[in-house]
């Protein structure tokens, strides 16, 4: 029965981790919530990033067209110097310039955010942050495509990245902020943002790999595998809404979300 009730738990943190990673909410300064309310404890934080890489495998699915577009073309302008592929390749350099801030700021101030950013009262703050810049950007429509983009982009929309290291900045809401505050379509906006999630995902997954195959009983191993499916799932779909939310030009219902969190965690939890 204590197995069973194991595997439920992990599923319900899988799902719910899934769930609020794709959208601008902030799924870090949920789990810090979690921790203080008990539902998540130390033995168990090792698995957000196995749960991570399960909203990586969904941004993989629903971006498949793009990545194969992506990397069919980037191989095809250095082989062939294709002039209609340079798009293409420009954007996945774009790519890979904005996953170095976040990659350097975690390298050097990692630790510093692990051990004394996560406090309540941050988080609360930072919900709030979030959700105002969300409030900014509700009504913003940009001009700017794939094709348009620049380098100054590219390391804006990374920086941004690099502040979502702090507990309660959405990193999906703060690379979708940055690139929509840089006149990008809300179609472009959203695909640089998550396909930026991608290298920053498989890093994280690649320097874990060892904790995650090396010390878990047979239980665990079941837990860790509901948590992954459920992320999975829960991202999929997750995501697919957030992409309709943004269509019809509802941002606000987030914003009013983190800024009802972010309140009640200064008032009763801080």
């Amino acid at each position: 029965m204590e197995a069973i009730w194991l595997w439920i738990k992990y599923l319900i943190l899988g799902i719910f981790q899934g769930f609020t990673e794709p959208i601008p909410i902030s799924s870090s300064g949920h789990l810090v919530i979690l921790q203080e309310l008990g539902s998540l404890t130390e033995e168990g934080l090792d698995f957000l990033v196995l749960v991570n890489f399960g909203s990586l495998i969904a941004v993989l699915m629903i971006y498949r067209e793009d990545i194969l577009r992506l990397i069919q073309h980037g191989i095809g302008y250095i082989t062939k110097k294709e002039p209609t592929y340079k798009n293409d390749f420009d954007f996945i350099i774009y790519l890979i310039v904005a996953t170095l801030p976040a990659g350097v700021l975690g390298v050097l101030l990692g630790d510093y955010i692990d051990n004394n950013l996560d406090a309540l009262w941050i988080v609360g703050g930072t919900l709030l942050i979030t959700g105002f810049a969300l409030w900014v950007i509700r009504n913003i429509r940009g001009e700017k495509n794939d094709g348009n983009l620049s380098m100054k982009d590219a390391i804006i929309v990374g920086l941004a990245q690099g502040v979502a290291l702090i507990p309660g900045i959405s990193r999906s809401g703060a690379t979708i902020v940055a690139a929509m505050l840089l006149g990008m379509k809300q179609e472009t906006a959203l695909r640089f943002s998550f396909l930026l999630y991608i290298p920053v995902s498989l890093g994280s997954m690649l320097l874990s790999l060892e904790d995650i195959l090396g010390a878990k009983s047979g239980q665990m191993w079941m837990a860790y595998f509901l948590a992954f499916a459920g992320s999975i799932f829960a991202s999929y779909y997750s995501l697919r809404w957030f992409m309709n939310v943004m269509a019809n030009g509802n941002l606000k219902y987030f914003a009013y979300y983190c800024f009802t969190v972010g309140i009640l965690v200064l008032l009763f939890l801080s």
